[in-house]
């Protein structure tokens, strides 16, 4: 197979690992299995027979085998796993062909070296009970291997040549990169700390445009799951600013991204790029509501993290095209 299409296959695998992983996150079956890589110690498959479940059972009594959640952790591992071997092959082959391909062999090694950082983020996922912190890197480290894979991907083929009209517009696309990449990240704390529900009325709060919040609690890294750094329960106005701020972000989000679409929109050779970042952004807003107002089911949840990689995705293409433009393939 091509380097480039194994590239491309790569890009697409990211892709579904990210939104599988949003799926298992959502499903509450992130600690189907008690420990890692294994299920309660079957590297392949989960404990299903009766005598499976016995052992299993009595090898970790305090956490009960429900093979439903299982399955779902485990059919995320394989892929990812597969992912990472694949990725492993992109790096080999990049690195012996580089005279040929003529590109730099350091970002696919990167992307490598960041997935090892996210499989143990992944064990730390479990081991450490879904610490907040540690389940928002592991998230914002899939976020950070498919916008690195889908540049890779940018890498393989020509791109036209960019107006001066569009070219002034880079510092515009890095600054909402950036901007994406945070809002992901807020909506990643939203998740992990399962906060999506508790504001259930739009535009406000409780009630109020302003509610009672509590930030230094809500945002305090060091802690566990449900707790503060103290260990005392999590209160609802902790929950409440941890909420309230995705949803300011989400206001300025559209803001300045959907200013940046209307400007590529505008502007000669960027229409598409501009069209596409416009009803991607207009999706997201409508699934953020529909999550709120439906009381968050699963397959809009779903969606909204789907929608979210994919914004990513366009905004890198984006900065590749503004960077980038007019160079081939084996000159970047």
């Amino acid at each position: 197979m091509k380097y480039k299409t194994l590239v491309f296959v790569a890009a697409c695998l990211t892709f579904i690992v990210v939104v599988v992983g949003a799926y298992v996150r959502l499903q509450d079956a992130g600690l189907g299995c008690p420990d890692w890589p294994g299920c309660y110690g079957h590297l392949v498959g989960v404990p299903e027979g009766a005598d499976q479940i016995a052992r299993a059972e009595q090898g970790f009594p305090d956490r009960p085998v429900e093979g439903h959640k299982a399955w779902k952790e485990m059919f995320h591992r394989y892929i990812a796993g597969t992912l990472g071997l694949l990725l492993v092959t992109i790096m080999v082959i990049a690195w012996r062909k580089r005279r040929v391909l003529q590109q730099s062999p350091w970002l696919p090694t990167a992307i490598v070296l960041l997935v090892g950082v996210q499989a143990t983020l992944g064990k730390w996922t479990v081991t450490m009970l879904l610490k907040p912190v540690i389940v928002t890197l592991h998230l914002l480290g899939g976020m950070a291997t498919l916008a690195l894979i889908s540049w890779l991907a940018l890498r393989q083929r020509e791109w036209p040549a960019m107006s001066p009209g569009a070219l002034r517009l880079r510092s515009w696309a890095a600054i909402g990169l950036v901007i994406v990449i945070c809002q992901i990240a807020l909506g990643g704390w939203v998740s992990t700390n399962y906060a999506a529900l508790i504001c259930r009325d739009f535009p406000t709060c409780h009630g109020a445009w302003l509610p009672a919040m509590d930030f230094d609690h809500g945002f305090h890294l060091a802690r566990e799951l449900g707790m503060t750094a103290a260990g005392a329960p999590l209160s609802i106005e902790a929950l409440t600013a941890i909420h309230w701020t995705h949803r300011i972000g989400a206001l300025l989000t559209l803001i300045y991204i959907g200013s940046f679409a209307l400007e590529l929109i505008r502007t000669g050779g960027c229409a598409r790029m501009g069209a596409a970042l416009a009803m991607l952004l207009a999706l997201q807003l409508c699934l953020g509501l529909a999550n709120v107002l439906m009381t968050l089911p699963l397959p809009i949840a779903v969606a909204h993290n789907a929608v979210a990689a994919a914004l990513l995705v366009t905004m890198v293409v984006i900065n590749f095209a503004l960077s980038r433009g007019g160079t081939r393939p084996n000159s970047v």
